[in-house]
């Protein structure tokens, strides 16, 4: 079947989507995207279980979070929940899904920035931040391992990255699942809801040519992160969606100090077994 089958291209919906152009189609599901994910059991759920995997201690008073690849305000969502007092830096390429979010209500501690995650200096997030949670992003950033360098470089010592992401590459069966769900109820739903399957044949593609969790846990490692664990969801989507978590390592403790001194965000917070797959 082709990708491009009854998808009638528009200057403001490109034909064929990929990493390049991502972002503008964003724009024009982004008034339907809530009511899409709101339809997959466990979206939010598991969102919040990723951000609470990152062991942000005491609700995150007085800490400094940065939410990649926020789009309507999902995961910010999740990681206001997980860190309730924290101060929240949510940024997003497409400008349609960041007003979205920002027509929802949030604390004053939650902001909401638009630009591109693989040039963040132009809008000024520069760090240190105690904690970044990146949803459903790396897949569809050009240079995956320059970006996860600018996360580690983004963080304070000690704080964590967890990466909600989509990995099936390691299991048969994973892609098997993945590719049904898609074309029976994914693909047909986003084409009936927005009047185009465009972008959902697009995330069936994108998943199936991603990482697996062996690839992506190499890549963190190789950007300098330490304590790289991996755990899935519960769900359809076990073995499917996964959290990654590592961390910046921690500044050496000086000879002055305390024994036992621990990071700012606590290793217990991400002492997950790696899943199965």
């Amino acid at each position: 079947m082709r990708e491009d089958a009854g998808v009638s291209p528009t200057p403001t919906s490109p034909r064929r989507i990929d990493q390049s152009n991502v972002p503008r189609s964003f724009d024009v599901h982004a008034r339907s995207y809530d009511r899409l994910v709101g339809a997959n059991p466990g979206y939010h759920d598991h969102l919040r279980l990723s951000a609470r995997r990152m062991g942000i201690p005491n609700r995150g008073a007085g800490l400094r979070l940065l939410d990649l690849g926020c789009g309507t305000g999902a995961s910010t969502a999740a990681l206001l929940d997980a860190a309730p007092d924290a101060e929240i830096t949510a940024v997003d390429a497409s400008m349609e899904m960041i007003a979205q979010a920002r027509r929802k209500s949030w604390p004053s501690r939650v902001r909401f920035v638009h630009g591109n995650a693989e040039e963040l200096h132009r809008i000024k997030i520069t760090g240190p931040y105690d904690g970044v949670l990146a949803a459903y992003l790396l897949r569809n950033l050009a240079d995956r391992d320059a970006a996860l360098r600018r996360f580690h470089a983004l963080l304070a010592p000690g704080a964590p990255l967890a990466l909600h992401e989509y990995s099936v590459r390691d299991s048969a069966r994973s892609r098997v699942t993945w590719t049904g769900v898609c074309w029976s109820v994914i693909i047909p739903m986003g084409r009936v809801r927005t009047g185009s399957g465009d972008l959902y044949r697009y995330l069936w593609r994108s998943v199936l040519e991603f990482d697996g969790v062996s690839a992506l846990t190499g890549r963190m490692a190789a950007a300098g992160f330490d304590d790289v664990r991996v755990q899935t969801v519960p769900g359809w989507q076990q073995d499917i969606v996964h959290t990654f978590l590592g961390r910046r390592p921690a500044a050496p403790v000086p000879s002055r100090a305390a024994p036992g001194l621990e990071a700012l965000t606590p290793p217990s917070g991400t002492d997950l077994t790696k899943a199965p797959v």
